[in-house]
């Protein structure tokens, strides 16, 4: 109801018993209305963030009013309120006074990119005020590295070269771009990608690339890790290889040929002198 500021006069009248003139003087201009507003209703951030909106509710009314707080939130969403930066769903407000109520809004952590509409309501028997929050998500980051088959494990032949496919997904709700390959190796190994770098990589999408592997000349049999690395500016991914080192095939014939080098010469000396 909407008062206008001024005098208003009144006469109370009762059967037989005369009237009763009243005088009325409104000093300020109101209404009987409650005010829910903030002064930044939207608020832009990823799936992990927390979203903390700062709100006004005034009672305009000439009487205490205690509000119910409640919010219309999509499922999976959670919304809490502080009056007075305690949680509560409730807050007690006098009349023509102010109470200051922070609304904290959590995504779930899957939710796509996109924009949300968070309506919330402060209200009572008599009197309700409706305030409108919108929260922007930029997507969550999130990436993998593995290989075809999933399997982190080969073998190769020291001073020889190997290739790996290696395939990266994008497993979360935004777009990847300029994804950069690179690699954690053994001194004096060799590592490249084909490609090097990705320009954009699609939610749920796949890419596959190709690691060529060289390993040192010098290096000796035995298990050696090699990490993968796909890096975004927002987020990375990196895998552990673990890479067996074969002796050459050729020092394995060069082994048999001492072997029967040296049972040749005990057989020949055998027959030489075996006798004597």
């Amino acid at each position: 109801m909407k008062v206008n500021k001024g005098t208003y006069r009144f006469t109370v009248q009762a059967d037989e018993l005369g009237e009763l003139p009243l005088t009325i003087v409104v000093s300020e201009q109101g209404t009987y209305q409650t005010e829910f507003t903030t002064t930044q209703p939207n608020m832009e951030g990823n799936s992990k963030s927390n979203f903390t909106f700062n709100t006004t509710l005034k009672n305009r009314t000439a009487e205490q009013q205690l509000y119910a707080l409640k919010a219309t939130a999509p499922r999976g969403w959670n919304v809490i309120f502080k009056p007075n930066y305690k949680q509560a769903t409730s807050a007690q407000v006098e009349p023509n006074a102010t109470e200051n109520i922070s609304i904290e809004i959590t995504p779930p952590p899957s939710i796509e990119a996109g924009s949300y509409k968070i309506p919330v309501e402060a209200t009572t028997s008599t009197t309700s005020a409706q305030l409108e929050l919108e929260v922007v998500i930029t997507g969550n980051y999130q990436i993998n590295l593995t290989t075809p088959r999933g399997l982190l494990s080969t073998d190769i032949t020291a001073g020889d070269t190997k290739r790996i496919d290696v395939v990266i997904k994008n497993t979360g709700s935004a777009e990847l771009k300029d994804i950069q390959l690179s690699s954690g190796k053994p001194a004096d190994w060799e590592v490249s990608f084909e490609p090097a770098t990705i320009e954009k990589l699609s939610v749920g999408s796949t890419v596959q690339a190709t690691a060529i592997i060289r390993a040192s000349k010098k290096a000796l049999p035995g298990d050696y890790m090699l990490r993968m690395e796909s890096k975004t500016p927002e987020v990375n991914a990196t895998a552990e290889f673990r890479i067996t080192v074969k002796t050459p095939l050729i020092y394995g014939w060069l082994g048999i040929l001492i072997i029967a080098g040296v049972l040749g010469g005990v057989f020949y000396l055998f027959r030489k002198y075996g006798r004597r």
